[in-house]
């Protein structure tokens, strides 16, 4: 038995690390390609302060990457465990299912107490410090205009408004166009073209000043487009933002800080349900491992496949359906009678009943 046991969870560390991996990996890219990338093409970044920034991430991802490997990796194992007759196997030599899963429950309960640790005080804390990280750097870079414009490149980072330069070299610019686009959308409403420029930095006011000579602008008034030329262009003002923000949001703050939050919010007379759902939130996610675990067995010994795509079309599937409801709760943090605090709970519920019911089940040959 206890040789059993050991291939077992030999079986599912194996998958759990790779699919771990493989997961944070994919969900730090998003969040590498989205901010970071661009600071890192643009010369604000040092490859120091990549590698920091990453490593700032990679707790925030695990949050979602360990639950996710922990059903992948239960999925795939036991698809093959069933797949290669080892589960009958066991079976004819008189050890329970329940028996047979023991260790890998234990093991989800120990991982949802490093979740736990990780949800309520490292992740947060990280994230807090990625983000305020990010808003130094940039900071930081406000009399560097090479970093905040470089040349031959389109600037999107400057919304509402999109920015090509020929050249930028100490305050001059060369070939320069500005394109203001609506609040909110994309289409274009006006439009500077100037062969050169002069830029400053403002920073007490947070405000990019550029003068333009020799330019043309041309707006769109009510459907048409009405050219005017300028030999010197009155200041075009771009606000410069992402600075330092001087209050953390609710994902960035830990369990105590959120409950010092809520005390405070309370005393305020302020509505506490966005904390709430947060506290809530955090707590209830700790615990996915264990509900995904459960719903992971009976779902690989009935998927009956060794094909590792199937395993994880049916993880990601799963995945899709927890999240949707924690989605659901912190979209709805506004709406106190809706009581968003326990839909955020009702996916644990949910998994671990059904999980429940359907390992007995299959114990029972079903």
């Amino acid at each position: 038995m206890k040789t059993l046991h050991r291939y077992l969870r030999r079986q599912v560390l194996a998958s759990l690390f790779i699919t771990v991996a493989v997961f944070t990996f994919v969900l730090l890219l998003g969040n590498v390609l989205k901010e970071i990338l661009s600071l890192l093409v643009n010369q604000q970044v040092t490859l120091g302060t990549v590698a920091r920034a990453i490593g700032l991430l990679v707790p925030f991802v695990l949050v979602f990457a360990l639950p996710m490997g922990m059903l992948t990796a239960t999925l795939l194992t036991f698809g093959r465990f069933s797949a290669d007759n080892e589960l009958t196997a066991v079976r004819a030599s008189g050890i329970s299912l329940l028996s047979l899963t023991t260790p890998l429950l234990i093991l989800s309960v120990l991982l949802s107490v490093v979740c736990a640790f990780v949800n309520l005080e490292f992740a947060p804390f990280c994230h807090g410090e990625y983000k305020r990280l990010i808003a130094k750097t940039v900071s930081a870079n406000l009399d560097r205009l090479d970093t905040l414009l470089p040349e031959r490149t389109i600037i999107r980072e400057l919304q509402p408004y999109l920015i090509y330069l020929g050249r930028s070299r100490d305050g001059e610019l060369r070939g320069v166009q500005i394109y203001e686009l609506e609040k909110g959308g994309t289409n274009v409403v006006s439009t500077w073209t100037a062969p050169r420029g002069n830029v400053s930095v403002d920073k007490e006011q947070k405000l990019i000043r550029i003068v333009l000579f020799d330019a043309w602008y041309v707006s769109d008034d009510k459907g048409e487009r009405v050219p005017v030329f300028w030999g010197q262009s009155p200041p075009v003002e771009i606000a410069l933002k992402d600075q330092p923000r001087k209050e953390l949001g609710v994902n960035e703050m830990t369990f105590a800080e959120l409950l010092e939050k809520r005390n405070e919010l309370k005393a305020q007379k302020i509505p506490t349900t966005p904390v709430d759902v947060q506290l809530h939130s955090q707590v209830a996610f700790s615990f996915a491992c264990i509900g995904f675990t459960l719903i992971g067995i009976p779902l690989g010994i009935r998927a009956h496949r060794r094909e590792t795509s199937v395993g994880i079309a049916i993880a990601l599937v799963l995945v899709v359906v927890y999240y949707s409801f924690l989605i659901l709760g912190q979209s709805l943090d506004t709406q106190p009678k809706l009581f968003p605090w326990l839909i955020v709970w009702l996916p644990n519920f949910i998994f671990q009943i059904a999980g429940m019911i359907m390992l007995r089940r299959a114990n029972r040959g079903v």
